[in-house]
């Protein structure tokens, strides 16, 4: 006696042909988001208080003539884009890490303490050393950034249940807290440098010299090589602890790597253009909108949409207060308070 088996359905025969289909959004996506980086730069180099043509903004990147046009370009906005772009990036990536390492979508290396950890370096060091030059603070504001990072993971690791998302959130928010009174005790004794401490302190993509990129970019490059190599690391993590160790992961070292990345992105972008908040909050969630939960293409969409959102930042501040300016920090953490709060709401506390 024999039985007809049901066939499969079309769709189920057929798989080979909707594969492809896997990477179609980012044959959107991805050129969408190079395309507005790149207009964003020329908008950058182009618009402020003295506006300049576009046409002619590219004829004086190529062949610069000594004119006052082509002085404001090379001397005023060419660096602070280029600085827009670098901390941008070095922002994006630092909290798409930090969320795969703690597996907590809320999680930012502001709202962990890292940041603050990376000023109280700089403050130290300008403050009461007197180190006014970058290449000689950037190693404290690295040095602060690591040891608030392995404060952070101490403290939420103690306990029972180990580092939960939960217990990293309210250690980093205690750490910040200390930190940041550190700070202010620091500028309470120099007075001095309260006055350069007010101004970096907002985060700005102006005041330091061009020079001063040239000095950062091996280390926020070498914390990018680092991310990128901890990513298909993060797809097993976030399936927890356990099931990373069962296949093969050695959960200890992703970590290690990846606070070593953090470290070296936000203390360099610190130290470049001081503490911008949000950044490394919301840059990540955008990302996971147009990418799903594959931390490869996180990571990467993170480092374009940085600088995307920066550079925005930094536009919308030089055109609103137009003749004068709002600095990028503020107006990033104008944007990125309202969407944090959202967030919070959409997510509720039980995924914390």
């Amino acid at each position: 006696m024999s039985y007809d088996l049901p066939r499969p359905p079309a769709a189920a025969v057929q798989m080979p042909e909707k594969l492809p289909r896997r990477h179609a959004p980012h044959l959107v996506a991805l050129p969408s988001c190079l395309i507005a980086l790149m207009v964003l730069c020329v908008c950058s180099l182009a618009l402020g208080s003295k506006g300049i043509a576009f046409d002619r903004v590219l004829e004086l990147l190529i062949w610069p003539d000594g004119s006052e046009e082509s002085g404001i370009i090379g001397q005023m906005r060419l660096p602070r884009t280029l600085f827009g772009l670098a901390a941008g990036a070095a922002l994006g990536l630092a909290g798409a890490l930090m969320q795969g390492l703690t597996r907590n979508p809320l999680a930012d290396p502001g709202l962990l303490g890292v940041t603050a950890g990376a000023a109280l370096g700089v403050v130290l060091t300008t403050g009461l050393l007197g180190i006014t030059s970058l290449y000689g603070y950037v190693w404290f504001a690295f040095a602060g950034a690591l040891a608030a990072t392995a404060l952070v993971y101490t403290l939420g690791g103690a306990g029972r249940g180990g580092a939960t998302p939960a217990k990293l959130a309210l250690a980093g928010a205690a750490v910040t807290a200390l930190l940041q009174s550190l700070v202010n005790a620091v500028l309470l004794v120099d007075a001095a440098a309260l006055g350069d401490y007010r101004f970096w302190a907002v985060g700005s993509l102006t005041g330091q010299p061009t020079a001063a990129l040239g000095q950062v970019w091996p280390f926020l490059a070498a914390g990018a090589v680092l991310a990128a190599s901890t990513a298909p690391a993060l797809n097993n993590l976030a399936l927890g602890d356990g099931v990373a160790t069962a296949l093969g992961q050695n959960v200890g070292m992703v970590r290690l790597r990846g606070a070593a990345a953090v470290t070296l992105l936000a203390g360099g972008a610190v130290a470049l253009c001081g503490p911008i908040a949000f950044i490394g909050l919301v840059i990540p969630q955008l990302a996971r909108v147009l990418t799903g939960t594959d931390h490869r293409w996180i990571l990467a969409y993170s480092a374009l949409l940085g600088p995307i959102v920066l550079l925005a930042a930094d536009l919308a501040g030089r055109l609103i207060a137009m003749p004068d300016e709002l600095q990028v920090g503020i107006v990033a953490t104008a944007l990125g308070a309202p969407l944090f709060i959202v967030m919070v709401r959409r997510r509720g506390l039980r995924e914390l």
